[in-house]
């Protein structure tokens, strides 16, 4: 028989056979993780071992010996990420997969595990489906990244669907009831509902701007920035999430006209002070906000109405006036950065017509217009 050319495989006093071989990379000698009932497994493991090493994917089995948790943290403490998105990260991981998956083994979790500890959570009801599938959706991404650090072979994260959300329907607000929140609302917060209704801009977004940011001459909001509060109460303005969120926003005429009169009313003279502020000209805090938003929605008769429909409102009313595909996601911001850039320079013209058609509809529209323009908007990427 022939000697055998990659690794070594001896018998133990226990009567089991052990396989080893050399690490071609710095040539420490290394050992299967586990011993072999006969010697013909022990020298079939090497050819396995032998064969991937020559396709270039093999994974020592010894390398996901660090715990999920161990992986997870230094996931976490080495991504840069938005102060929102690691309190996101953060919670997810502490309340809903370490508690279960923590002290597995990375190497060590299965497909079975995973499929396991996502229909415990299913099954409970707890958390809610949406949270279940960011969960999921966060340990598939840590996992990917073990892939990659060759801490393992393939994800083990399989499960169909798991990672989807499927949240409720939002309403589309029609014009009428835009105006009734408008009509009751606090009037500092008048300009937000317009803006976020009419411009699609998002809460973060909008608490970030300044009187800088808004051309009254050309009928422009030039978004390049984003507010967000944690939970410690830190304010913490930034980039949009994607290169797509920096953009220029035309503003339909009917709507100016309100911008200028709440600049002049609540807004400082210099362009870094605050579009929208408090009552003692700090900046908005969303308890503040929500209060008063709350209390708005009751006055108008559209409890349950979040915020951020007043986004999809927007996103709907300009489909409605015939914006294309491209178009909508220049306005919107939701594109990828590719295609954000490659679709740019095409839109910027367009984006005034579609501002000027915002304003011909708000003159005289039928709601049920719009309820289907709600319809067509499913094609659109879901906002973030």
């Amino acid at each position: 028989m022939a000697k055998r050319q990659f690794g070594s495989v001896r018998r133990l006093p226990s009567g089991h056979w052990q396989a080893r071989y050399r690490d071609p990379a710095n040539g420490r000698l290394l050992s299967a993780p586990q011993t072999f009932t006969t010697k013909a497994n022990a020298s079939l493991w090497l050819s396995v071992v032998e064969a991937d090493l020559a396709r270039g994917c093999f994974v020592d089995p010894k390398a996901g010996d660090v715990s999920v948790r161990e992986y997870a943290e230094h996931w976490l403490d080495h991504r840069v990420l938005r102060p929102r998105t690691v309190e996101l990260y953060r919670g997810l991981l502490d309340r809903y997969v370490l508690p279960s998956l923590g002290e597995v083994q990375l190497g060590k979790l299965t497909p079975l595990t995973v499929r396991g500890w996502h229909s415990r959570m299913a099954k409970a009801g707890k958390p809610g489906p949406i949270t279940i599938a960011k969960a999921y959706r966060l340990l598939k991404t840590i996992c990917s990244t073990a892939v990659a650090d060759e801490l393992l072979v393939r994800n083990p994260c399989n499960v169909k669907g798991a990672a989807v959300e499927r949240s409720k329907e939002r309403p589309v607000l029609s014009v009428a009831q835009i105006d009734a929140l408008v009509g009751s609302i606090d009037p500092r917060y008048k300009g937000m509902v317009l803006l976020g209704s009419w411009c699609g801009l998002r809460l973060g977004e909008l608490l970030a701007l300044t009187r800088g940011d808004i051309d009254l001459v050309n009928g422009l909001i030039y978004v390049t920035k984003s507010a967000a509060e944690l939970k410690s109460g830190e304010r913490v303005v930034g980039p949009p999430k994607t290169a797509a969120g920096i953009r220029k926003v035309a503003i339909p005429p009917h709507v100016l006209p309100a911008v200028e009169a709440h600049l002049d009313e609540f807004t400082g003279p210099d362009s870094a002070d605050l579009v929208f502020v408090g009552t003692k000209g700090q900046a908005v805090r969303r308890a503040s906000l929500y209060t008063a938003w709350l209390a708005a929605v009751n006055g108008a008769g559209l409890e349950g109405t979040h915020f951020h429909d007043l986004r999809h409102t927007g996103a709907t009313l300009a489909a409605m006036t015939g914006a294309s595909t491209k178009e909508l996601m220049s306005r919107l911001g939701h594109a990828s950065p590719v295609a954000a850039l490659r679709y740019q320079h095409a839109t910027e013209n367009r984006d005034v017509a579609i501002a000027e058609a915002l304003s011909e509809l708000a003159i005289g529209t039928s709601n049920a217009k719009i309820d289907g323009a709600a319809k067509e908007i499913s094609r659109f990427p879901k906002p973030e």
